[in-house]
């Protein structure tokens, strides 16, 4: 620090500076009175020396006594100052002195140490909150006054990857944000939740997702600083509310025509509408007929649940798919001669054996595709079954092909057939030997249980092909 620009310099500039004046002035006046009572000139020259030399030496002196006791100390607390302003808030004074330095070196540790105590506080307060916000499964997002993110959770960094750059559709209520620009649905709750200051909830639609957003407003005393949103991914939740309704219409729609035939035939025996014993007989075997469809509903319907319960019994050893499709094709090669049906089957020399499967589950799903088959496939066409070893992902695999030349499946009904009492003949006309609707997604199951995959590929008028694929080294079920 420079010398002459501390306070200390200032001081011993300004007392020289009055000793002298007061010298000079003290010389102006005495000078008359000095030259009538002193006759020897350098007797007075001596004189005014020696005094200059003293007062010099006196200020000097008292400028570094201020230079100790207040300059020195003065450094010292302003070091400490810059050292907190840098973030070392363990730095203390140590200036022991009775005077106002020493209690204000004092007060400046005690403040200091205060600063310390809050800053740890705080940075607790941070970590825990850091803590809470990793461990939420939910996403949080907080916004400024100007709608810039400032705080984001894991969850929530995933989200704005998966949502930047996706362009909103307005009418698909789908999208997400292009470049930094807050994606909409959020901007218009943002704005809603600041103009209202009140807490808003909202459900998102980006493409396939659904989302449940709540956003409050972050106050700074009297002021609205920003929001915050909690967003929750609640697709599955959705689906499945979707689901449990679906099941409940569909069940009741499945149920419906069996029931009132059922009391339709049985009103009539009762009323003696049937003359002869020949229409008595049909009418019975309408009904009988009709509850045994109403019993395989049933059994279908336990079964699915079960499996989709994860409470499915595997019964695994050591199948041979080529034997179990020989079978099948023996169990069908009736059905197929009575439909005028041509069904294919050769079986191939390979080696189609799977370690660790369930032959009654497999012949299931082998006996609900074919019969799927049989039922969209005219007379005079041909259906084919095939099997093969395949290389699939990280080892062998037997993979099981039935086609038609049937009707075909709508591309948009492909990726839904597989689901529960989805048909594509949106009519769900019947006939003698219509399904239960729920075959496919039986299929689905079992094959999934057995860590297989199963697709469907198919064109309108030319025909359907399910392939279907089962390592052969299959995971403990």
């Amino acid at each position: 620090m420079n010398f002459w620009r501390s306070l200390v310099g200032k001081l011993w500039i300004t007392i020289t500076g009055l000793v002298a004046c007061v010298l000079l002035t003290l010389g102006l006046f005495l000078l008359p009175y000095i030259d009538t009572t002193f006759a020897n000139s350098d007797a007075i020259k001596r004189l005014f020396t020696y005094v200059a030399i003293i007062g010099f030496s006196m200020t000097t002196f008292f400028g570094l006594f201020l230079l100790t006791k207040i300059t020195q100390p003065m450094q010292q607390l302003i070091e400490a100052a810059n050292d907190i302003r840098r973030g070392k808030y363990g730095t203390r004074l140590d200036l022991v002195t009775s005077d106002e330095i020493g209690e204000l070196a004092n007060t400046f540790n005690h403040m200091a140490a205060e600063l310390e105590t809050n800053i740890r506080n705080l940075n607790h307060e941070k970590e825990h909150l850091s803590s809470v916000l990793r461990s939420m499964s939910d996403a949080v997002i907080t916004f400024d006054n100007n709608g810039q993110v400032i705080l984001v959770n894991p969850p929530g960094q995933e989200i704005m990857k998966t949502w930047k750059g996706l362009e909103w559709d307005e009418e698909l209520q789908g999208g997400g944000w292009a470049a930094d620009v807050m994606p909409k649905p959020l901007s218009e709750l943002y704005y809603t939740t600041v103009d209202e200051g009140k807490d808003q909830t909202a459900e998102l639609h980006v493409k396939q997702g659904i989302w449940s957003a709540h956003m409050a407003p972050l106050y700074s005393e009297d002021m609205i600083r920003g929001a915050v949103v909690v967003l929750r991914d609640i697709t599955e939740q959705v689906t499945l509310e979707k689901m449990r309704t679906d099941f409940i219409a569909n069940v009741s729609h499945e149920i419906r025509t069996p029931l009132s035939m059922m009391q339709g035939y049985s009103e009539a025996l009762l009323d003696g509408m049937a003359p002869s014993p020949e229409e008595s007989r049909e009418l019975i075997q309408v009904i009988h007929e009709e509850s045994l469809r109403m019993g395989r509903l049933v059994k279908d319907l336990l079964d699915l649940t079960r499996m989709e319960a994860g409470h499915a019994e595997m019964s695994l050893r050591l199948v041979d798919v080529g034997d179990l499709c020989d079978r099948v094709y023996r169990k069908f090669m009736v059905r197929a001669k009575e439909r005028e049906i041509d069904l294919n089957w050769s079986k191939p020399d390979h080696n189609l054996e799977l370690e660790a499967a369930d032959e009654d589950k497999l012949e299931q799903v082998l006996t609900n595709l074919l019969d799927n088959a049989f039922r969209h496939t005219p007379s005079g066409k041909q259906i084919k079954i095939s099997a093969n070893r395949i290389w699939q992902g990280e080892g062998e695999a037997v993979e099981v092909k039935i086609s038609d030349q049937g009707v075909g499946i709508p591309p948009d009904d492909l990726p839904f057939v597989f689901e529960r009492f989805y048909k594509a003949d949106k009519a769900r006309v019947r006939g003698e030997t219509v399904g239960t609707g729920i075959g496919l997604a039986i299929v689905k199951n079992i094959v999934s249980a057995h860590h297989g995959t199963i697709s469907a590929t198919s064109e309108v008028g030319i025909g359907t092909v399910f392939k279907m694929s089962i390592p052969v080294k299959t995971a403990e079920l």
